[in-house]
């Protein structure tokens, strides 16, 4: 079952390396080319990340180089990865090829400059989380202590993403700012996020915030990290299909899907380690669902909720 992905971190793998990864095979990348095709991702999300102790003035210019290792090592050694510039791109993927589509965590890189968020989105860039963990110029992190929301940039952010049909991600938001993104976007998302009423993490959804996402016509994709999933002990698929099954019992049937966070992360889920086991998931929700039900957890809801085509 063709899965999409919304949500790796390989690009900040392969800028960190310098060239000295293949995007192709490096065993060093949970989501390189030859898992993809194991695990039968159709579609990978790549996020833009950009680590905090970056110094301010050099974040833009490593955004642009992770662009550039996905134009490069991505899409320009592999023909058989394919650049989503549009939404409608999804329908055109051909049988062996595997879509790519661009986005941002955290709008660091662009400082307090609309027009550099412009030149990214002229670059690719279809989905834009205002921060990771901490506080930027456009908003506060799910870990920044004073819990504020978003500043007046943060709204013109949201502004030009509904103006451009750019998904706006609250993950990795603050809860105060989860609702206003909520109340302000046309395209909410939560590309990596999972039940905080199973897992208490603040980069976890509450019912309330979840409930909401589904009624304005939001996606919440669940997150393979660990620490999301589960407390304490050993974390496994049977584990993160709870999450699945509890955003369902919230109504989400039609809006869940996934966001593995492969490459930025460094603990697993048993049996779902790289983007190869993803099919292992995919056996499991079998158990629990209806095939129609999980076709959608895979990669149906997400095109059904897709701006622009499904709303």
């Amino acid at each position: 079952m063709n899965i999409i992905d919304l949500h790796c971190d390989g690009l900040m793998k392969l800028q960190e390396a310098k060239g000295a990864l293949r995007f192709a095979d490096a065993p060093e990348l949970q989501t390189n080319k030859t898992r993809l095709q194991l695990g039968q991702v159709k579609v990978q999300c790549f996020a833009i990340f950009i680590e905090p102790e970056i110094k301010g003035d050099q974040k833009f210019q490593v955004a642009l180089e992770q662009i550039d290792y996905f134009y490069k090592e991505v899409l320009g050694k592999n023909p058989d990865m394919v650049h989503l510039k549009g939404w409608a791109d999804f329908d055109q993927l051909k049988l062996g090829q595997i879509g790519a589509l661009l986005t941002l965590e955290g709008v660091d890189a662009i400082g307090n400059d609309l027009t550099k968020l412009h030149i990214l989105y002229q670059l690719g860039v279809r989905s834009v989380g205002l921060t990771w963990n901490y506080a930027n110029l456009a908003a506060d992190g799910a870990e920044e202590p004073r819990g504020g929301g978003l500043t007046r940039f943060g709204k013109e952010i949201v502004a030009f993403n509904n103006e451009h049909q750019i998904l706006t991600d609250v993950s990795h938001l603050s809860d105060k700012g989860i609702w206003e993104v909520i109340e302000l976007a046309k395209y909410p998302i939560a590309s990596h996020s999972n039940a905080r009423a199973l897992c208490n993490h603040p980069r976890n959804l509450t019912d309330e915030q979840a409930v909401a996402m589904f009624n304005q016509g939001g996606l919440i994709h669940v997150v393979y990290h660990p620490p999301f999933v589960k407390e304490s002990g050993e974390v496994t698929i049977p584990d993160l299909v709870k999450h699945i099954d509890h955003f369902c019992s919230l109504g989400g049937v039609r809006q869940i899907g996934l966001g593995s966070d492969f490459d930025g992360i460094s603990t697993f889920i048993t049996d779902l380690e790289d983007a190869s086991k993803s099919q292992n998931l995919i056996n499991e929700l079998l158990k629990h669902f209806k095939e129609e039900e999980v076709r959608g957890f895979a990669n149906q809801n997400f095109l059904d909720h897709r701006p622009g085509l499904g709303r």
